[in-house]
């Protein structure tokens, strides 16, 4: 082969080579953009996945909103009604106390009224009558009816004589001798009757103690 020959098989060479360099640089640059654009089209499906997912969310967050705005709304009409009603109850009461302390004493006084009556007799007849035994008969009838109506009314004497003395009862005016053994630390007498009404001691007995 002479030297003429050897250029051109050089040269064809070289121009071979060039042109594989080409074909192998034109496909990578072909592999570079199929990936940015697989890439892209990645990006891209994430950011619509994550968009779906947030617009979701959003409605989710909307739908518990309007939730609570409806409990909300139930609860202030439930705590007006109740209000109100707490507001009428007590209005009530109130109207119903001014009245039962108006009329508390009412039923006393109408029980009451009779012996007034029976006072007012007995003091007119002492003017008709000096029969001491029959003014006795007549103030015995009037205290009798007296006591028997505060009884009516839940009222209790404290009267009792020869029992133990009792602080729940008993207001200890003066100690004596005990007539008797027996009589020892217990009433011997009752200066001043006590009374209970509906079984609470509104007024103490005024007694004498025996030692």
């Amino acid at each position: 082969m002479n030297e003429k020959e050897k250029d051109f098989v050089e040269k064809e060479d070289i121009n071979q080579n060039t042109a594989n360099n080409s074909e192998t640089q034109n496909k990578n640059g072909y592999n570079e953009m199929s990936e940015s654009e697989d890439d892209i089209k990645n990006l891209k499906g994430a950011a619509k996945r994550k968009a779906l997912k947030a617009k979701k969310k959003e409605d989710e967050l909307k739908g518990e909103i309007e939730k609570i705005k409806i409990q909300n709304a139930e609860l202030n009409d439930k705590f007006l009604r109740l209000y109100s009603e707490f507001d009428n109850y007590r209005k009530r009461t109130i109207k119903e106390k001014s009245e039962l302390y108006k009329t508390a004493a009412e039923s006393t006084i109408i029980a009451l009224l009779p012996i007034a009556d029976d006072f007012e007799r007995a003091l007119k007849s002492i003017d008709e009558s000096q029969s001491a035994a029959a003014h006795k008969e007549g103030m015995e009838l009037i205290y009798n009816k007296f006591i028997n109506s505060i009884i009516s009314q839940g009222v209790e004497p404290i009267s009792e004589k020869d029992v133990d003395f009792n602080t729940d009862f008993h207001e200890a005016i003066t100690k004596i001798p005990a007539p008797t053994e027996a009589l020892k630390n217990k009433v011997v007498d009752v200066i001043e009757k006590g009374y209970k009404l509906n079984g609470k001691v509104i007024r103490y007995a005024k007694v004498v103690i025996g030692e």
